[in-house]
């Protein structure tokens, strides 16, 4: 085992152990060898099996065996969560047939990124996740399950869905995603014609001709950003099938999995001798898999804010630093989009989480001895699921990567350290991905432009205002400015002029998306601007230096010419309105700051009375 490694988990061991003392107290107060439904009262029971069938009803009053709940995504405008529309019949049938029940209980909101970047609606995405959690845990409220499996696929809702069901984590809870769409136009071309658009050299026709050839039918979009970086996280930490993140959506292999990891919550299960909770199948051990995967795949960003909401809630405290620590010793092995022109489906072929976990274990830098649904030690990790006869069946998995473009080893990765650093500097602390950027793109010294928004950016790049070196300042886009939206927009003028050889950067307390990463972006910035950072004193001219390889973020002004400053304070009143905004302006008040987790939550053991 690497000592770093080793040294990680210790500090978040020793940094949680009274907090996940009590959280694992409540699972064991929670916890009945008997089904969950046997508390209810005739009423309440009535009222859960009215709609079932006789045979259904007559099954559950018995009391004899495991109710599942499905607790899902699906809607028919996103292509990620569209193929769930198939997936309750064909997780009722297999527990059916096991002697089991399953009921739909509930749904969760599953809005998209890329439907609303840019948007108004950007501004509610990061509160959709703590929304999303409180969903789950509506969904399981009525006390009728025995276990529950989750079908969520994108950005906020697989993070949701996690820490709702670590409040019910006295049940076994497992994960099944929809799939990827297969591979449309390159992601190459794809970011060409964004850039060509916003210089005025395509048409919105071309832009959108390539857009459609890009996501094309449904199934989860095939770059490797946050919803497919969540895929990774729930494998590496043993909640989904072996093998299973990233079979095509709508595919008999696709169904098969769903259908036996349905199966799994009865092995799983509290009426049976194999009993293994979620909140006792995820612990410390669990969590350092998943940074150190995010890693050495070069994944999204946002799991630097949502790994940390996700451990809090159940009685773990992980933070920035434990990230900066592992990205030292953890080697980038991974090549997709946007640190490579590779998709997720290229990934797959090319052996896909088997090949990395197998590396990554050989190597020490991953915890083998952690549970999971296939049962103890992540080696059972290490096979790839097939169909013969129309049975599911595993079998050992490649050892070496078939493509090594797409996925190297640790004896010749594509970084000797992972995609991800942590910044620190008089202007404060944030993160920064690494994976994407040219050597040339790492240090950047520059004066500084200052923008309130993303359309005041592209305006001035429109007109050739930003034809020279700069560093983009975008303070008040924080979670208590606007909900923290993520600010991709950016992205094509920025490339662009980079592309053209200008020095360009990006500083903001707001978020980037997953499939960023060309231009150096310090995001997160930890204290936002409406906590009187010092990222809302900086003036059009201040030279800024931002240096990934010292992992410094350093203003150069004074110290006395910062307190003679006043904070620079834009209005607005107008993102407290308008698509909703109004009903999310309490989170925009209780909201914590990004390096813990940007939630609304309290901790364990300290929520209020």
């Amino acid at each position: 085992m690497h000592n770093k490694l080793t040294e990680v988990t210790h500090n978040i061991i020793e940094r949680s152990q009274k907090t996940r003392a009590i959280y694992l107290n409540r699972i064991e107060e929670a916890h009945k060898n008997k089904p969950q439904r046997g508390s209810l009262s005739c009423s309440n029971l009535a009222h859960a099996i009215a709609p079932c069938s006789a045979h259904e009803k007559a099954h559950l009053i018995k009391m004899q065996s495991e109710n599942i709940a499905i607790v899902s995504a699906y809607n028919d405008m996103l292509s990620a969560h569209q193929p769930f529309v198939n997936f309750p019949p064909l997780i009722k049938r297999a527990l059916n047939l096991a002697g089991a029940d399953a009921q739909v209980a509930g749904g969760v909101a599953a809005m998209c990124d890329g439907v609303t970047q840019s948007q108004k609606g950007m501004e509610m995405s990061l509160f959709s996740r703590d929304n999303i959690a409180q969903s789950t845990a509506i969904a399981l409220s009525h006390n009728m399950f025995d276990g529950a499996i989750m079908l969520g696929v994108c950005d906020k809702i697989v993070p949701g869905m996690f820490i709702g069901a670590m409040k019910f984590g006295h049940l076994p809870i497992v994960f099944a995603p929809a799939g990827p769409m297969e591979s449309g136009i390159s992601n190459s071309q794809k970011a060409k014609i964004r850039q060509e658009y916003a210089q005025g050299k395509a048409t919105r026709e071309n832009l959108l001709e390539a857009e459609s050839a890009s996501y094309h039918s449904s199934g989860t979009c095939t770059f490797y950003g946050t919803a497919n970086s969540n895929q990774m996280l729930m494998e590496i930490m043993g909640l989904h099938m072996a093998g299973g993140s990233f079979v095509n959506a709508n595919t008999p292999l696709r169904d098969a999995l769903t259908e036996a990891i349905s199966l799994k919550l009865l092995e799983l299960s509290p009426l049976g001798e194999n009993y293994m909770p979620i909140g006792k199948m995820i612990d410390e051990k669990s969590f350092v898999n998943a940074i150190v995967g995010l890693l050495a795949t070069g994944g999204s960003t946002n799991h630097t804010i949502h790994l940390i909401a996700m451990a809090r809630a159940c009685g773990i405290t992980l933070t920035w630093n434990d990230f900066n620590t592992l990205s030292s010793v953890v080697p980038l092995l991974c090549r997709m989009y946007p640190n490579g022109s590779a998709d997720v489906n290229h990934f797959h072929s090319a052996g896909g989480m088997a090949v990395v976990i197998k590396e990554l274990l050989d190597s020490g830098l991953l915890h083998e001895d952690v549970n999971t649904i296939m049962g103890f030690g992540l080696s059972n990790y290490l096979k790839e699921p097939f169909l013969e006869n129309g049975k599911l069946i595993y079998k050992k998995a490649i050892e070496n990567s078939a493509d090594t473009s797409v996925i190297s080893s640790v004896k010749k990765p594509f970084d000797i350290q992972g995609g991800l650093k942590v910044l620190d500097g008089n202007i404060g602390r944030s993160i920064i991905k690494t994976s994407a950027l040219k050597e040339s793109n790492r240090i950047i010294k520059a004066p500084a432009k200052v923008f309130y928004s993303q359309e005041a950016l592209k305006e001035a790049f429109s007109k050739g205002e930003l034809n020279s070196d700069f560093i983009a300042v975008l303070p008040y886009q924080g979670p208590k400015s606007n909900g923290m939206p993520e600010l991709h927009g950016l992205m094509p003028s920025m490339g662009a002029l980079q592309d053209n050889g200008y020095k360009v950067a990006i500083i903001t307390d707001g978020r980037m998306s997953g499939a960023s990463g060309k231009v150096a972006s310090a995001i997160h910035l930890c204290p936002e601007a409406k906590d009187g950072g010092v990222i809302g004193k900086i003036i059009d001219g201040d030279m800024i230096e931002l240096d990934c390889d010292a992992e410094s973020l350093i203003l150069h002004v004074s110290e006395d010419e910062l307190l003679k400053r006043e904070i620079n304070t834009p209005n607005l009143s107008e993102n407290m309105y308008g698509v909703g905004r109004e009903l999310f302006g309490m989170m925009r008040k209780v909201v914590n700051t990004a390096e813990e987790g940007a939630t609304i939550f309290e901790a364990v053991g300290e929520e209020s009375c």
